[in-house]
């Protein structure tokens, strides 16, 4: 069995817990807006089956018959986000910086690809800088390096292209059904590690899925070798 040539992180969400933060920061915006909007725990877990964050707010303002400026909200939300990382503060999910370090120490090449805003992946990876050596990730991709979200393929085309790697030899660690399907259609072998938003919804058959990364799992799916 070939071992693995790289590590990807597909979202921030597969480094730390971020959903409550995420709803809380959207309705903080929502309230600096004047919008009457409320945005309770369930609900938001049912709006995280669909990608994006701007899409998202879009089709709540159509679908409550208001108009606002998607934009400056978004803004808005990934501010107060940012501030509740830096008031609350997060931890890194079960087994990740031991995943990191494993794969650090066995040579392997570390990114994050995500389609989020680069200000929410930047506030997510200060707030782990004392668990996490950020010297690790080799490569940052966010969504201004994909033309289209997850569950498009783009990033991780884009991150395979930048750095060289072949797929097939590369591991992908996503926490929703619609991310890991975007590594899928990339080729990446998959290990499925969701969190909160998506713990109880169905992957992808044939994946593997865990509620610790462990080091052992870096090596997981990887290809034989050709006689």
């Amino acid at each position: 069995m070939l071992s693995a040539s790289a590590l990807f992180f597909g979202a921030i969400g597969t480094l730390a817990e971020t959903t409550e933060l995420q709803r809380r920061a959207y309705n903080r915006a929502f309230a600096e807006a004047d919008l009457d909007w409320v945005w309770d725990h369930e609900s938001y877990l049912r709006m995280l089956h669909h990608p994006g964050g701007r899409a998202r707010l879009a089709r709540y303002a159509e679908d409550a018959g208001d108009r606002v400026d998607i934009r400056s909200l978004h803004a808005a939300k990934c501010r107060h986000f940012a501030a509740l990382v830096r008031q609350d503060g997060i931890r890194p999910r079960p087994g990740v910086p031991e995943m990191i370090a494993a794969a650090t120490a066995r040579g392997l090449r570390i990114a994050v690809c995500s389609t989020t805003s680069p200000d929410q992946i930047h506030a997510v990876l200060s707030g782990l800088e004392r668990f996490v050596d950020m010297d690790a990730f080799e490569w940052i991709g966010d969504a201004t390096h994909a033309a289209r979200p997850k569950p498009a393929p783009d990033i991780y085309r884009g991150a395979l292209g930048r750095m060289d790697l072949d797929p097939a030899r590369v591991l992908a660690i996503e926490d929703t059904p619609e991310a890991a399907q975007a590594a899928l259609d990339a080729g990446l072998r998959v290990l499925a590690f969701p969190g909160a938003a998506a713990r109880r919804r169905e992957f992808q058959t044939g994946l593997l899925v865990v509620d610790r990364l462990q080091p052992r799992l870096l090596d997981l799916g990887m290809p034989v070798p050709a006689e």
